[in-house]
């Protein structure tokens, strides 16, 4: 099993602390997280930093620690410029660049964008294929419905292979095919419960099946929200609050159940019924008191995992 730990990425009223999101990153990769995580939330309520800033400034403050985002809305931005600037990071970080994809569903404020949601699955996929050519090829000719490129090329390419890993975040059963198809991995959402992470799953294994591919070529990654506190019935309630400022004015119901949180050995049940139902990561995911969370899940939870 392998741990990742969530970047903060969000900024307190008395204002942004670089030194301890400094300390922070380097105390992570002391502990022997493997990877520490962005969300991407362009527009928000909460007063949250970028994705690839935040990223990027990870890879500052860090040596082996891989960074990541999950998951990047990629029909809002321009593969051009996301290849770019992911290809950047690659470069600086010497190759330790993870990126997940989605195509954020038709809820999204498409026109703040400057586009609309028409053909929004082809606008994934066109640009995903172009940013993938971007990173491999010496020129690249593209002549796709939403981008067209004659003969141009984009240097330099990322320090990894064929460019950073492509995780995929889905949920609805067409999605998880895609993943299947096109991508390098599958990465659960926190919103996701263990009980439809398994369903998920089931649903990938058969099209990994169906498309005759490896599954150890294709790694699964679950984001839990969890706090551990000898308190139960406190942790509940804190999770509770926490998730309800995040997607309460989404709409969305109380998202509770979907946590872990309690004793370490409650939290370590938890985690062990998410690694049961397929994931071979997990991304450690506190949403309060996040330094102390980090030290404790790495002192009482994860050497569990051996």
């Amino acid at each position: 099993m392998r741990f990742g730990i969530s970047i903060p990425q969000d900024v307190p009223a008395d204002g942004f602390d670089p030194a301890g999101l400094r300390a922070f990153l380097t105390r992570a990769e002391e502990l022997g997280f493997e990877s520490a995580w962005t969300q991407e939330q362009v527009l928000s309520h909460k007063p949250t930093l970028g994705a690839i800033e935040t990223m990027t400034y990870a890879a500052a403050c860090t040596d082996q620690l891989r960074i990541g985002c999950s998951v990047f809305v990629t029909p809002l931005h321009s593969p051009v410029h996301l290849a770019k600037s992911l290809g950047t990071l690659d470069q600086l970080s010497q190759g330790r660049l993870e990126v997940g994809v989605g195509t954020g569903g038709k809820r999204r404020p498409f026109a703040a964008f400057g586009m609309d949601g028409e053909g929004l699955i082809t606008r994934f996929t066109e640009g995903l294929q172009l940013m993938r050519a971007l990173w491999t090829q010496e020129k690249v000719t593209f002549d796709g419905r939403f981008w067209q490129l004659d003969g141009m090329s984009m240097e330099p390419k990322p320090v990894q292979a064929g460019g950073p890993p492509i995780w995929f975040g889905a949920s609805a059963e067409a999605a998880l095919k895609r993943a299947v198809r096109l991508g390098d991995g599958f990465f659960g959402a926190g919103s996701t419960s263990t009980a439809q992470f398994v369903e998920q799953m089931r649903i990938v294994r058969a099209e990994l099946d169906q498309q005759d591919r490896d599954p150890s070529t294709f790694p699964i990654a679950k984001r839990v929200y969890l706090t551990i506190d000898d308190d139960t019935a406190r942790a509940k309630e804190r999770m509770g609050a926490a998730l309800n400022e995040i997607y309460g004015p989404l709409g969305m119901p109380d998202l509770t159940p979907v946590s872990v949180y309690g004793s370490a050995q409650e939290c370590v049940d938890g985690l062990r019924a998410v690694a049961a139902a397929g994931a071979e990561r997990i991304l450690l995911n506190p949403l309060f008191d996040q330094y102390e969370q980090m030290e404790r899940l790495a002192a009482e939870v994860v050497p569990h995992f051996g």
